[in-house]
């Protein structure tokens, strides 16, 4: 089995630091893409040429994180990365609230590399908007990604991570103290030191 990943894409992160809670890194290789060239392996497992991607051992090709960390919690179910019962659903709309993030925060990073005349200062805005009312949404409600380590805490993990390595203007601390607590323990788990990207 193999996972397709670029070390700066923050949607590859997450699928890597799911692996290691899951406790499958052992099993499954991890393959580096260049994110600058095409690559004909990632391609034809995944049409659109994106990572992360997971090949199966059947051969079938897993996309985008969201469902590889779904298969990668069925596959350990042990290690209770998606919980039953109504819990479910709260850690699910948590990790779909990071993912929020992790999307505003990409279309922004995205958006400043056009030529500044060409930039839309009302998306960026609206994308700047987007970011700080779901960090101020998981300062104000972190049932989601209380207790045991699940999808909606690496998921949010991967997306503050996202946002100290691309965009560390927006400065979201400031108005998020407890969650910037909680980012900082997190952050010094296994998975997310052997995931960290490239300084530089």
């Amino acid at each position: 089995m193999k996972l397709y990943y670029a070390n700066t894409s923050p949607y590859a992160r997450k699928a890597r630091i799911a692996l290691r809670e899951a406790g499958l890194e052992a099993r499954i290789e991890e393959v580096f893409q260049n994110p600058f060239e095409e690559s004909p392996a990632l391609a034809a497992a995944n049409p659109l040429g994106k990572v992360p991607c997971l090949v199966t051992r059947e051969g079938s090709a897993l996309y985008d994180s969201p469902v590889i960390c779904a298969w990668l919690a069925a596959l350990a179910p042990d290690a209770g990365l998606i919980p039953d019962g109504s819990r479910r659903w709260q850690v699910l709309t948590g990790e779909a609230l990071a993912d929020g993030i992790l999307d505003a925060a990409f279309a922004l990073v995205m958006e400043r590399r056009r030529p500044a005349a060409e930039r839309s200062a009302s998306w960026m805005a609206r994308w700047e908007g987007a970011i700080a009312r779901a960090t101020l949404a998981a300062e104000a409600d972190r049932a989601p990604f209380d207790g045991p380590i699940s999808v909606a805490q690496i998921a949010l993990g991967a997306a503050l991570g996202y946002l100290d390595f691309r965009l560390h203007d927006l400065a979201w601390r400031e108005d998020a103290p407890g969650l910037a607590t909680w980012f900082s323990a997190f952050s010094e788990r296994p998975s997310m030191l052997a995931t960290r990207p490239p300084v530089g």
